[in-house]
């Protein structure tokens, strides 16, 4: 019996396979939050797009989540060639559509594709890729307005809670969130250095021709080290002995692979906001662990970065949070000429919510000062003031609301 997807409500279907897995799959997986707006987005669109970093968990998704639809990696080169060779015929292989993974292998079918949806929108097309360029600039030219486009990062501390309440910060930092880490498939000695090899050798030639891979590995150690500050160009040019203008290349290629997210600033001009420095965070705190030499958690607890990770995984969280709802990231980080600063800022439909992040498991008075100015700094109306931190004392009620951060995440309060 293979499920199908259309014969359920939203919540229905969703509950198909939160403890066991669909048979046509044959292995358990983590329900992801995301997957309730991908089920919705069916009833729209016959092609369902979803793009993210390396092992974030993308094929299992839709393998999980589409299992009555027959899967091809594009990866295989077999299964590339027969597209390749026909394309309307292999299109046309199973009457209810299929699964193409890593489709930016092979960008000429998504042309066929929109003929095929267009003639026959009962038939369901769901794609994935991890090369956010090439795959949507494709995407863009031959499917605009029949695919909906999801971004899946690794996972939340909302998905795995349960798994990541095991764990004392600083393991959390170490081990990162890669569902591979966070289904115990792997462990972060051995899958982050991989990665990082990886993505260097395939995915850095695939975009780019970048003619040393020394320097650029040397660059992506030395983003790694600026985490949590603000991107300066110029200076990253000079420690890595490339121009400026390469280095804005290369910050491209990262944020194209999902390895890096860049925060910009708040300004009441909203082009400012485009043209000002943003701050450069890591899609993960276990790769960024890996690319700073930390090889323990007991080696983070007392490294110059571990606060500037912990802030990394706070604004990657809320980032994780407008991706799994579908929201457009409206988050920013605020300040000013005189250095005051407030670490994160997200604007909504009734004003802006704003998050001083802090590594310290005992509170300090002294963290409310910047959230108590802040009124006094930018004209939308304040509606939450949190302080986002390490201990387990909460205040939830008051002007400034004090919060775990794994209850941040939990209770969805980005």
């Amino acid at each position: 019996m293979a499920y199908k997807y259309n014969e359920y409500s939203i919540d229905e279907y969703m509950d198909l396979f939160v403890h066991e897995p669909p048979p046509s799959y044959g292995r358990a997986v983590v329900r992801r939050e995301i997957g309730k707006e991908i089920t919705e987005a069916t009833k729209y669109f016959p092609v369902i797009t979803i793009t993210g970093p390396r092992q974030s968990g993308k094929t299992t998704l839709i393998r999980s989540h589409f299992p009555n639809l027959t899967y091809y990696t594009l990866e295989n080169l077999d299964t590339r060639a027969l597209a390749s060779n026909d394309p309307v015929a292999f299109l046309n292989k199973h009457p209810e559509g299929m699964i193409l993974d890593e489709v930016q292998n092979s960008p000429e079918l998504l042309s066929y594709i929109q003929g095929i949806v267009d003639e026959h929108p009962e038939k369901r097309y769901i794609l994935s890729g991890s090369n956010n360029f090439t795959l949507l600039k494709n995407m863009t030219q031959s499917l605009a307005g029949r695919s909906c486009v999801f971004e899946l990062m690794p996972m939340s501390l909302s998905e795995v809670a349960g798994w990541a309440r095991t764990f004392t910060l600083d393991e959390l930092l170490f081990n990162g969130l890669f569902p591979a880490i966070c289904t115990n498939s792997n462990a972060p000695k051995y899958l982050y250095p991989s990665y990082i090899k990886t993505y260097i050798e395939r995915d850095v030639r695939l975009l780019t021709n970048v003619k040393d891979l020394m320097l650029f590995r040397t660059f992506l150690r030395l983003c790694a080290g600026r985490i949590g500050s603000v991107f300066n160009a110029s200076e990253l040019a000079n420690e890595v002995g490339v121009s400026s203008h390469t280095i804005f290349a290369w910050v491209s290629i990262l944020q194209t692979s999902y390895l890096i997210y860049l925060l910009p600033p708040y300004y009441e001009n909203s082009r400012k906001r485009l043209t000002k420095s943003p701050k450069i965070y890591f899609c993960d705190t276990g790769l960024a662990c890996s690319l700073l030499g930390i090889h323990s958690p007991e080696e983070l607890s007392s490294h110059a970065m571990r606060g500037h990770l912990f802030e990394n995984l706070i604004v990657t969280e809320a980032y994780k949070n407008c991706l799994n709802t579908m929201i457009e990231p409206s988050l920013y980080f605020y300040r000013d000429s005189n250095q005051n600063e407030v670490d994160l800022l997200r604007i909504t439909s009734s004003g802006m919510k704003a998050f001083e992040v802090k590594s310290a498991s005992t509170y300090s008075s002294h963290f409310e000062k910047t959230l108590k100015a802040l009124p006094d700094w930018v004209k939308p109306t304040i509606t939450d003031r949190t302080i986002v931190y390490a201990g387990t004392d909460e205040r939830t009620e008051g002007d400034i609301r004090l919060r775990n951060y794994m209850a941040v995440s939990e209770e969805g309060l980005y």
